[in-house]
């Protein structure tokens, strides 16, 4: 096929339609295509029914992600355990500190 120079436009449709792009869903300037757009037939139909999942797999997977669930937890609760027990012990030396030395001042640092 030969197309003249003056006439791109006839190039960048023949191309699209030759390699099978919607026309309708690529923004056009001067002529020419932009971007790529969307190939007509590699779009799945929105309609299309889920895929077969066997339910013993899908049983197996909620109880891993139910066991991990349940460690993390487990994980969360001894760190916030150990976040309290260094806060009282900060909060003991801070004490002792002041009982120490009654005329200094000593800043009011928060816990993180």
């Amino acid at each position: 096929m030969l197309i003249h120079r003056s006439q791109p436009h006839k190039l960048s449709n023949t191309l699209a339609i030759m390699i099978g792009y919607d026309d309708k869903s690529v923004p056009k300037k001067k002529g020419r295509l932009v971007g790529l757009g969307r190939r007509t037939r590699s779009v799945p139909p929105s309609s299309a029914p889920p895929p077969f999942v066997d339910p013993e797999v899908l049983t197996a997977q909620l109880k891993d992600k139910d066991d991990r669930i349940s460690l993390l937890e487990t994980q969360m609760a001894a760190q916030q355990a150990g976040y309290e027990a260094q806060k009282r012990l900060n909060q003991q030396m801070m004490e002792m500190m002041q009982r120490m030395y009654p005329n200094e001042v000593f800043p009011n640092v928060q816990d993180p």
